[in-house]
């Protein structure tokens, strides 16, 4: 499909997109790279997308949401 080989290096895959073979391209695209497609949330080991404060939207919701019924007390 492409023409030469993987950047990663010790990779010997033929290239698919961005330069990288079809696994490495694959891990990319999910943010699984040093250099990820996206910048990905500050929770450790998530890799989702940010949405808010260096967070995903899940982890914000979490951090930041609304505190209901006891919590808000404590």
């Amino acid at each position: 499909m492409g023409k030469g080989i993987c950047r990663v290096e010790g990779c010997s895959g033929a290239v698919k997109g961005k330069r990288y073979c079809a696994r490495h391209y694959r891990l990319w695209r999910k943010g699984r790279m040093p250099k990820p497609r996206y910048k990905t949330c500050h929770a450790e080991g998530c890799h989702k997308r940010l949405a808010r404060r260096g967070l995903c939207a899940e982890h914000f919701a979490k951090e930041y949401g609304k505190k209901t019924g006891e919590e808000a007390q404590s």
